[in-house]
């Protein structure tokens, strides 16, 4: 457990900072050699969580890591935040097809009797969620072909992980609402029944 935890912080630094390794790389390193961080990423996710979406990240890393490697070109390693949000769009695309969704799951671990509303209100934030992830791959991969390298720093380094931030603090104001609205509602309901 505890090599988990120190994995998944690992994990979450190194992420974070992969934009910024690259940009100061780029003059300095052969692209073949930050293939190796690439290959370091995917060996710590799947230390800190092994799961089946995990090896479906790592193969892509892998992938990446290895046309780097091959071809010495930065673009490989520039398109790795484009195959992130794609295997995130396509998780919790699939979760709307085969529930529960992504954003259920998530709410089951603290509500786990999630009333029928909150269901739905579950699968509304997992489609907006995909399309989130839709929009940050397309720029995340416009930047990578055709933008400078400080701008493609720039969105993949810190951009997309303020539209994250907004996106979610947005979500838990609007779920604040969601869940008073519901309160309200089931009072109601419960008096009516009740008398």
């Amino acid at each position: 457990m505890h090599r988990q935890r120190l994995a998944s912080i690992l994990l979450a630094l190194v992420t974070v900072a992969y934009p910024l390794l690259v940009y100061l790389g780029l003059g300095h390193f052969e692209p073949r050699w930050f293939a190796v961080l690439l290959v370091a990423i995917g060996l710590i996710r799947l230390v800190a969580k092994p799961s089946p979406a995990t090896w479906g990240l790592v193969a892509a890393a892998l992938l990446l890591a290895g046309v780097a490697w091959w071809s010495n070109a930065w673009l490989a390693l520039k398109l790795y935040p484009v195959g992130v949000n794609l295997l995130l769009a396509a998780l919790f695309g699939a979760s709307l097809f085969y529930p529960p969704t992504v954003v259920e799951r998530i709410a089951r671990l603290r509500e786990p009797n999630l009333p029928v509303e909150g269901v739905a209100y579950t699968r509304s934030v997992t489609k907006v969620w995909l399309a989130f992830f839709i929009f940050n791959g397309a720029l995340a991969l416009a930047t990578a072909l055709w933008a400078s390298d400080a701008l493609w720093t720039l969105y993949n380094g810190l951009i997309a992980y303020c539209l994250i931030g907004i996106l979610g603090g947005a979500e838990w104001l609007v779920r604040r609402r969601v869940r008073r609205s519901y309160g309200a509602a089931a009072k109601t309901a419960e008096m009516v029944v009740h008398g």
